[in-house]
């Protein structure tokens, strides 16, 4: 008898345990949520393709939008996307056949850079966003400028991560590729498959970096598994091979920056091989409001020098806005 006492005293004190607390703990779920710094996983139809991207901090803040660069998705931005969602609202796309966002085969999405950027401008107006800084790294520099040049006047501002705009920007690396650029064959094509493997692909994040050990390896592992989809390694190398398109537009990007100075944040990794600190240092012959910061990383500067970035941009908005 006692105790089944003892057990109904202690079912009665858990009861009202859970009736005191559990408003409580509900209320604390709902505030996080709705001050937007919790970072939403959305997806957005365009065109008949699903948009994944990701969402932080509050709306009525200024926008910054993230766009990726290759192999990668918006996963590259998670630390900003945590780190700066108390000051900014954030919209950090995957491109189509990049991360979450659907893969149509190329018989059914033209795999360009043209066609890319058409996409996301059109996934930015459906947005309703008209006001927003573009932070860009490598693909997303491409991307990028043709939605500035084609929208200058809702660019608040450019934050470039090794999002390259000048021919002296590009490295040894792009040997393979301009050989790929001269001559589309098997021979040039098989050339650059080593780049799709596991090997390959933690080469993009480590080479260059002061510590290897800095570096999520969940990032070319999740790389590896999206480049290991069937058309894959074709709509890659369409997009290598659609990339000279980009060095033809060169000149109206510069243009672009030339005419309107926007205020541009350099944060550049120096030591990689495909965009090195010559890219950086060209930005300075046509911006005059620079903010020019390099470190000593590689490609995906965000894994090794994520906090100091992010104080750059912090600053550099609120002094730019």
């Amino acid at each position: 008898m006692r105790k089944l006492i003892s057990i109904s005293l202690i079912l009665i004190l858990l009861s009202c345990g859970q009736s005191e607390n559990t408003p409580q703990n509900e209320s604390v779920t709902t505030q996080n949520e709705s001050d937007g710094q919790t970072t939403k996983f959305r997806t957005l139809e365009i065109d008949g393709v699903n948009i994944a991207y990701r969402e932080a901090g509050n709306p009525d803040n200024p926008t910054i939008v993230l766009l990726h660069g290759y192999p990668a998705s918006s996963h590259q931005y998670r630390k900003v996307l945590e780190g700066l969602s108390d000051d900014f609202h954030l919209i950090a796309p995957d491109y189509p056949g990049f991360g979450n966002s659907d893969f149509p085969s190329p018989d059914q999405y033209e795999y360009t850079f043209d066609n890319m950027a058409k996409t996301i401008n059109a996934f930015l107006e459906k947005k309703k966003l008209t006001s927003y800084a573009i932070m860009m790294q490598d693909y997303g520099a491409p991307i990028g400028f043709r939605i500035a040049t084609a929208n200058p006047e809702s660019v608040t501002a450019i934050i470039t991560q090794n999002g390259n705009a000048y021919e002296e920007g590009l490295g040894q690396a792009w040997k393979g590729i301009r050989d790929f650029w001269a001559d589309r064959n098997e021979q040039t094509e098989n050339a650059l498959l080593p780049a799709f493997t596991m090997e390959g692909l933690k080469w993009q994040y480590t080479h260059g970096t002061r510590n290897p050990e800095n570096v999520n390896p969940d990032t070319w592992h999740l790389d590896y598994l999206r480049m290991s989809r069937p058309n894959a390694h074709r709509v890659n190398l369409d997009l290598w091979y659609d990339y000279q398109n980009n060095l033809k537009l060169y000149p109206k990007w510069q243009e672009y920056l030339r005419t309107h100075q926007p205020p541009v944040l350099v944060v550049w990794g120096k030591n990689d091989e495909y965009f090195p600190e010559s890219g950086a240092a060209a930005f300075k012959k046509d911006v005059s409001n620079i903010d020019y910061n390099i470190y000593d990383t590689g490609h995906f500067a965000l894994e090794e020098n994520a906090a100091e970035i992010m104080e750059k941009i912090r600053v550099f908005m609120k002094k730019s806005l």
